[in-house]
Formats: structure tokens, sequence, C-alpha cells
């Protein structure tokens, strides 16, 4: 097995380190090797140093952004649902129409087959335009 001096340092030196407590999952403390301080917990957690006060602004910042965002989410949601409703209202009023119309051709088709002429079939054929002015019959 061939090592070259510098990797047998480095080795050496890894070794080291995890028999003080500095080995991967631990750190070593500000002076590094030095000492054979080993720190628990990494940054986890409240840091002991802030003061309550910074953390109830904080608090109350949050809390006022969460009201202010509750707001708009129900005034977009109250938009949303206005839409909505126009856009049924629009639908409902096409449908009530479309079956006038319906109800119209049906009266039509009825009169058609006993033999009688509708009222407003011929304006309606005139302004399609398929049948020209003399060849409409009379029944």
């Amino acid at each position: 097995m061939n090592i070259d001096f510098e990797t047998m340092a480095v080795l050496e030196e890894e070794s080291q380190n995890e028999t003080l407590g500095g080995g991967v999952y631990g750190s070593t403390g500000a002076s590094g090797a030095e000492g054979g301080e080993r720190r628990e917990g990494g940054k986890r957690g409240r840091r002991p140093g802030r003061k309550a006060q910074l953390d109830k602004q904080d608090m109350k910042a949050k809390l006022e952004r969460s009201r202010q965002s509750a707001r708009e989410c129900r005034a977009r949601k109250k938009l949303r649902y206005q839409y909505l409703e126009e856009l049924v209202a629009d639908r409902e009023r096409a449908v009530i129409s479309l079956r006038k119309e319906l109800d119209k051709y049906y009266k039509w088709n009825l009169e058609l087959d006993q033999g009688r002429m509708p009222e407003g079939l011929e304006a309606v054929i005139q302004e399609l335009g398929v049948v020209k002015q003399e060849d409409v019959k009379q029944f």
C-alpha cells in the first residue's frame, strides 16, 4: 500500500480529532483542536441571548401580517363569489331566453302542421333571405 507523507499526516490528524471529540458529527470549540471541548446541539433551538421584547415585537408584526393576509384572502374570495354569481345569472338569463325561443318554434311547428301560417314566420324567412318575395305561397 503506497501512501505518501501528506495523506498519512491528514489521516493522523483526523484520528486525533476523533479521539478529542471533534470528529465528523461533533465540532471542536472556538479554538479548534486546542481544547477538547465539544458543542452539543449545533444551531437548533432558541438562542439564549435574544431578548423577550424583540420576540414580542416580532410576534406582533407576524400576527398583523397574518391578519392582513386573511383580510386580503377574504376580499379575493368575496370577489370570486361575486364573479361566479354574475356568471350563473347570465347563464340563467340565456337559458330562459333560449327556452322562450324554443317554445315559439314549437308553437310555429304546431300551426304549420295544422296548415296555417304562424305570425312572424314570414318576417324571419325574409330576414334570412331564404325565400324570395315572389315564391311565398299563402296557405
